[in-house]
């Protein structure tokens, strides 16, 4: 086994359990190839390792995905990053919890601790570096001065492309059980929640407004993936970009009201959906978000065009 060493950070919320990061994520696609030219236009590099796909943010070594190749499009698994020292802790939480471990799925090496959440779902717990933002990410809204052009044209436009991951959002049977499974037994928080459709759950060593989105269904799958590109602009130029290279089908550009963040969704060639985002609520490491429950309908968006009539439907329990 390939031994996992940990990154202790000096900022850590004190006396408290919880992961601190979404390390990574794990995806099954029927076609790498079409894969490798979906996320390559979204603006993430691409490597090819083995039989998978490896997903990276540009000078970033950290690899935020990984995508094997079968026959039907499926979330495989989630790995949560945590602090080293914390891992003893996290093995008996999860003992006391009545939850089975589990070995390394086949052609993982890992040390982690393995287990499935209510859905099947199969989760890891490792000892990592932190990768959720240690404070608010920068948001970049420049404006021009008198008498000075504000926008460069087209054929001289730079190509934008997401600075890190920022969060994921995936599908749920039922989402009091879950919530009250992530919460004890990884130590993610609610931030926000509307009725029964979709919540948010925050990192407790100091992470974006959620790390973690979970939206009722029958069953587990991916919602989207989100990537943080720093200013509205990048969003923009990032959905004309797919847009242009024929990946039209989506939703944007508009703002949420939980999190608040700016958005547009791209959806991938299986039904799921890759987010640009920009300007998320943060939750620092020595603050709680105040948990509120909302109306639904109130919720949702801020302001956006209306998104696509099968936009919550998840292909995977189909």
């Amino acid at each position: 086994m390939t031994a996992i060493t940990g990154h202790i950070s000096a900022i850590k919320r004190p006396g408290e359990l919880g992961v601190h990061s979404l390390d990574h994520h794990a995806l099954i696609a029927p076609d790498l190839a079409r894969a490798a030219e979906f996320y390559g236009s979204f603006g993430l590099d691409t490597k090819t390792v083995g039989n998978q796909l490896e997903l990276y943010t540009p000078g970033n070594a950290h690899c935020w995905a990984r995508i094997g190749e079968a026959g039907k499009k499926q979330l495989y698994y989630l790995s949560f990053g945590a602090y080293a020292e914390d891992m003893p802790a996290f093995r008996k939480r999860l003992a006391d919890l009545g939850v089975e471990l589990l070995p390394a799925p086949k052609g993982f090496e890992s040390n982690g601790l393995w287990f499935r959440d209510p859905d099947g779902l199969l989760i890891e717990i490792r000892a990592a570096e932190k990768t959720s933002p240690t404070e608010k990410a920068p948001f970049a809204c420049p404006s021009s001065g008198p008498n000075e052009r504000g926008a460069l044209p087209r054929k001289r436009t730079p190509v934008a492309r997401p600075r890190r991951f920022s969060h994921l959002a995936m599908y749920c049977r039922d989402m009091d059980r879950s919530i009250a499974f992530y919460e004890k037994a990884l130590g993610l928080r609610l931030a926000d929640r509307a009725e029964s459709i979709i919540c948010f759950l925050y990192g407790i060593h100091g992470s974006d407004h959620h790390m973690l989105a979970l939206i009722t269904s029958n069953g587990s799958g991916l919602h989207h993936s989100s990537w943080d590109m720093g200013s509205v602009q990048n969003i923009g130029l990032g959905a004309m970009e797919m847009s242009r290279k024929g990946h039209k089908r989506g939703w944007g550009l508009g703002r949420h009201v939980l999190g608040s963040n700016y958005f547009h969704y791209v959806r991938d060639p299986w039904g799921s959906y890759a987010e640009y985002t920009a300007d998320m609520d943060y939750v620092p490491v020595d603050r709680d978000w105040k948990t509120e429950f909302h109306d639904g309908e109130d919720s949702f968006y801020l302001w956006a065009g209306d998104p696509p009539d099968d936009f919550a439907r998840n292909f995977e329990a189909e």
